[in-house]
């Protein structure tokens, strides 16, 4: 089981989807990979998309979990200025894989950018040898000048997968001036108008932190309105992939209704001692799964429970409610 998710680990760091079938039988737990796309795969991947979360199928004696995972949205950030410096930050804490690209050694380093998973110092002209967009990034340009910003906006738009959110820090009649000449470069006019400048939404920001406050809030609508799954907790996956992993049970949310505080996908792992690796929402959901995954792991196997949130919220004045409910699979320990 570990090497099969090594393997999804791989899968996801290079930017690619992936299915992940877990079947559970009389003999035992086994995991198959595959890549999203992939005819091989027995489960359809238009099933698992139209659910936004994972599948559960019994046939006869076995039981088969399917998961579609999704590699965490990547946030380019070309530029390590003033506003770049918060807005790394933000990213980072927003789940988004965060590169910052500046050409200026002292602003592109890693002890500026200590959250950033990635830091490369180049010349902007450089952009398309250094770096390979993807489809579902997300670019945020934020350099020290309008020459940047259009070299850095060119770019972007001529690779083979522009990204699907590209915005550029600016005033409206500068944003205009520079897509008007890309237009006359040649660029398509259906490309420039997806571009979002002024960037970011408009809270009136002035600092540079509420700059980057505003880019960042419009960075979480654009990705809640176009995917609405859990991505990946690497941290978590990066655990089960371990050479040693102490005996846990592994829990995972099939399906929510109502204002549940994690959705279908997310994922947690329940130690014997009570810790937890990953999260299925805090307090109020969690509580009650703590105590069944340890008696799992004790018993083996697999289990389902529901969680109505819904009275629990209103006796303590929470925010969350609705109904969650979960898989829980024991895990032996590893060697």
């Amino acid at each position: 089981m570990r090497a099969q998710y090594q393997d999804l680990l791989r899968l996801l760091r290079s930017g690619q989807e992936a299915v992940l079938l877990t079947r559970h039988s009389s003999h035992g737990a086994g995991l198959e990979l595959f890549p999203a796309g992939s005819a091989e795969c027995s489960v359809r991947e238009s099933d698992l998309r139209r659910a936004c979360g994972p599948c559960l199928e019994n046939a006869g004696d076995s039981l088969t979990l399917a998961e579609l995972f999704f590699p965490k949205p990547r946030c380019l950030i070309f530029g390590g200025g003033h506003v770049a410096l918060p807005l790394a930050s933000m990213t980072a804490a927003l789940n988004f894989e965060t590169l910052v690209y500046d050409d200026r050694p002292s602003f592109a380093s890693k002890e500026r950018f200590p959250q950033a998973d990635t830091v490369i110092c180049d010349a902007f002209e450089r952009l398309g040898q250094r770096l390979t967009p993807r489809a579902g990034d997300y670019a945020v340009i934020v350099t020290r000048g309008h020459r940047h910003d259009q070299l850095c906006l060119r770019e972007l738009l001529r690779a083979l997968s522009p990204p699907s959110y590209t915005g550029m820090i600016g005033s409206r009649r500068r944003a205009a001036i520079v897509l008007r000449q890309l237009e006359e470069e040649g660029l398509p006019a259906e490309l420039l108008r997806r571009v979002h400048s002024p960037i970011g939404l408009d809270i009136s920001a002035v600092t540079p932190e509420e700059i980057a406050l505003s880019i960042a809030a419009e960075l979480v609508q654009e990705r809640r309105r176009r995917d609405r799954s859990e991505p990946a907790d690497m941290a978590l996956l990066e655990w089960l992939a371990g050479e040693e992993r102490e005996a846990a049970a592994l829990v995972t949310v099939l399906s929510s209704s109502g204002p549940t505080p994690r959705k279908a996908g997310a994922k947690m792992a329940v130690l014997q001692d009570g810790r937890s690796l990953g999260s299925i929402g805090g307090g109020c959901a969690e509580a009650e799964v703590l105590k069944a995954a340890r008696a799992l792991i004790h018993a083996g196997g697999y289990s389902l429970k529901s969680l109505d949130l819904t009275d629990s919220a209103e006796e303590d004045g929470m925010v969350c409610g609705g109904v969650m409910e979960v898989f829980m699979e024991a895990l032996p320990a590893t060697d």
